[in-house]
Formats: structure tokens, sequence, C-alpha cells
């Protein structure tokens, strides 16, 4: 049976269709459709064109019209394409002593850091990390995002790692939004673990990764290639494992130094995340390869760091998403449209370059191509504003939030109902 639906009139509908997955972008290549609307068939895009001859069809199909009153613009729904929001505890304690002086990684040897976290989240049930899930999912959601990834990481144990991924799962069932599930289990040596960096990720590859497969738990695998966490060599044989086994890698990489961003690279990585400390080699070694580069600036917000050098990466060609990074330690602000739009005034980045790395080159650093584009046989995953002029989102640095949202054609998230 048919679910035949038009949604509009819109006043701008912000396609994204019809741009390039790398490179730089100019505001004039964004297609912006004035008075249109968007006809939806069982939760995929059916059509896009203007209101009034969608509407006068509409009737003869027998479709439903969700008829908006007022002026509105509508963007492809957003996607957070790395977030950690899979925790127990707080880091609070952390953030004060970052802003008192200490760095990131004097407060990790002293016991801070990522560390904390996972000892809040082993004591955490997996019915706990559901709920918190759950929440900062559907805080995620009303702020237009209606597909984001989320990490493990916070285990360290093949036990612990399975209690995160299956809290994952799920909370999604709970959701209107989509989670996508990364294993992040070599986030660093735990440090109960008493033998060596070796025998941890070997212990990891070859008992958790059958589960994950078996289980449907999830299709990613991250490491974190950082001091104090994994090297290029220490990590090789990781990546060469999940590669085998047929896992998409991504990385965590060029935080506080380089060399992540190679291993990503020379892996085939979906993307590469961070790299607010990538140099020009590094820059270039992205621009020529399929990796997504993905800037993440709540943590250079959070840690008070140099941001990702997002204007030099898409000048020399490369594809750049843009992510929240929430989570409880360095980026605990987890807000996608205001860390985009901070990040866009500071890297001079055009209007669609901004749109893009949180809608379509985002859906491209989770492998899904069904996404991102308000287009053609695309999910009526949609976000809307009350405004006339789709540039007032990002003008507002955040500030503006969506009024309506929309999940497969269906309305999820109203601001004067909630």
């Amino acid at each position: 049976m048919k679910d035949l639906k038009l949604i509009g009139p819109f006043s701008q509908i912000a396609t994204l269709s019809d741009i390039s997955l790398k490179g730089p972008i100019a505001d004039k290549e964004l297609k912006i459709i004035e008075q249109g609307g968007i006809m939806v068939e069982n939760g995929i895009i059916k059509e896009i064109g203007n209101y009034d001859d969608l509407a006068s069809r509409a009737v003869a199909m027998n479709a439903t019209i969700e008829e908006l009153q007022g002026k509105h613009s509508c963007l492809p729904g957003l996607i957070d394409a790395h977030t950690h929001i899979c925790f127990g505890g707080s880091r609070a304690k952390d953030y004060a002593l970052r802003n008192a002086g200490k760095s990131y990684l004097e407060i990790a040897k002293a016991g801070g850091g990522i560390w904390d976290t996972v000892t809040q989240t082993r004591k955490a049930s997996g019915e706990d990390l559901i709920k918190g899930i759950v929440k900062r999912a559907n805080r995620h959601l009303k702020n237009g995002t209606t597909t984001l990834e989320v990490k493990s990481g916070y285990g360290l144990s093949v036990e612990e790692e399975l209690k995160m991924l299956n809290a994952i799962k799920e909370a999604n069932k709970q959701l209107h939004s989509d989670l996508i599930s990364t294993c992040l289990a070599a986030h660093m040596v735990p440090r109960d673990h008493h033998g060596t960096t070796e025998e941890y990720l070997n212990e990891i590859s070859t008992t958790l990764f059958p589960l994950l497969k078996e289980e449907g738990l999830s299709n990613r695998i991250d490491a974190f290639i950082e001091e104090g966490a994994f090297t290029p060599s220490s990590i090789a044989s990781y990546f060469s494992r999940a590669r085998e086994m047929g896992f998409d890698i991504t990385v965590h990489a060029d935080q506080f130094s380089t060399g992540g961003s190679k291993v990503a690279v020379e892996f085939g990585a979906i993307s590469a995340d961070h790299l607010e400390a990538s140099t020009d080699t590094e820059i270039q070694l992205l621009g020529n390869s399929n990796v997504i580069a993905t800037a993440l600036p709540g943590a250079s917000l959070g840690l008070g760091c140099n941001f990702t050098p997002a204007r030099k990466i898409l000048d020399a060609g490369g594809a750049l998403a843009i992510a929240s990074d929430h989570n409880p330690g360095s980026a605990p602000m987890g807000d996608l449209l205001t860390q985009a739009a901070v990040l866009g005034a500071y890297e001079k980045l055009t209007n669609a370059e901004v749109l893009a790395g949180i809608t379509f080159r985002a859906a491209a650093a989770l492998g899904l191509k069904d996404r991102g584009r308000i287009e053609v046989d695309q999910m009526a995953d949609l976000s809307v504003f009350h405004t006339a002029d789709y540039r007032e989102i990002l003008y507002h640095q955040g500030n503006f939030k969506p009024c309506l949202v929309y999940k497969n054609g269906h309305r999820v998230y109203d601001k004067h109902k909630s």
C-alpha cells in the first residue's frame, strides 16, 4: 500500500544535489528550489518541484497534503558522522582542569581523561547506557540531526565493549533517528590489561571482531592513533585483520600529532577524523585520496586548540565532513549546527561547504548513499527552519533551530508541540 504525501510549500529548498563529493564549493553551486514542495512515497523522495503544480496533482493521486503555514526553508536531515554519546558519568572535573591550564595529556596521565570515563561506563548498567543514548540522540534530533554515528570505546574489554554496542543497538530501536555504530575498542590500552599493546589488540581482533559480525553489532572499526594510545606500527595488524574481515575502517587521526592520516590513507579508511595537527603534507595526502576528512570543531572548542584546517583541505581537493565529536571529555557541547557555523566563520567556508559537510559528505563518511541530499530516491529526512532565506540558518551560528524535523517522511519533531 502506497503512503503518498506532499510536504510544503517551502520558500526555499536547499537540495545539496549535483555537488561534488570532493573539493571546494561556491555558494552559486547550491541548487535552491523556491516555492517548492516535496512528494514522498513510503518514506522516499519521489519528486521535488513547484508546490502548486505538485499540489494540483497530489489531489488527483489521492495523496496526503501536509501544508505548512508561513515561510519555511528546508535542508536535508543533518548527519553527525562522529559521536561518543554512549557513556557513563561526567568529566566536568577535566574541563575545569583544562581551563586552569592543564593539558589533555597531563590530565589523562593523572587518572582523568578517557580512563575516567571507562571506569564510569563499566559501572553503568546496560539499561543506564541505553537511557543516556536515547536522551542525547533525541536532543540531536530536535537540532535537526536525523542520522548519527555512535562509538563504543569506553569499555576496553570484550565484555564491556559488547555491553556498549548492544546498548547502541537497543537504543536504535527506541529512536526516530538512525544510529550507526562503530567499534572503538582501540581507544587506548586499558590500564587493567597486563599484557602488551599487541596482545590487547590481538585479543580484541580475534575475539570481538567475529562477534560483531555474528551479532550484527557494527561494521565499522576505529582506532585512536596518538601518544598514549596507539602508534601507526602497533595498529597495522589490527587494521589488516579488520580489512580482511570486511569492516569499514575509520581513524582518530592527527589530533595532537601527525601519523594517523597516513595510516588512514594506507588502509583505505572511509574517514580520518580530527586532523587539528595536520600539516601541509597530511593535507595534500588526504586531498589526493578518497578518505573523507572529518573536522570536529566541538573538540577544538572543548580543548581550546586549533580548528581542523578545513579551508586548506578543501582547496587541496579533499572531501570535508563536519561532526560534533559529542563526548563527555573533550566535546561535551554536542551541537552540530553551532559547531559547523563556528568552524565556517573561522575557516572561511562557504554556506554550501558547511551544509555539504553536515549532510551528504557526512553521509559518505558513514558509507551511506541513501541520504544527505533532497533528491529523488533519497530518504525523506528533512530539517525545516522558520525562515524564507536558508542563509539565516548559519548566520545565527547555531542559535536558530529547526521548527520541524522529518524522518522517512514522517514528522518526528514539531517545535510548537514539544
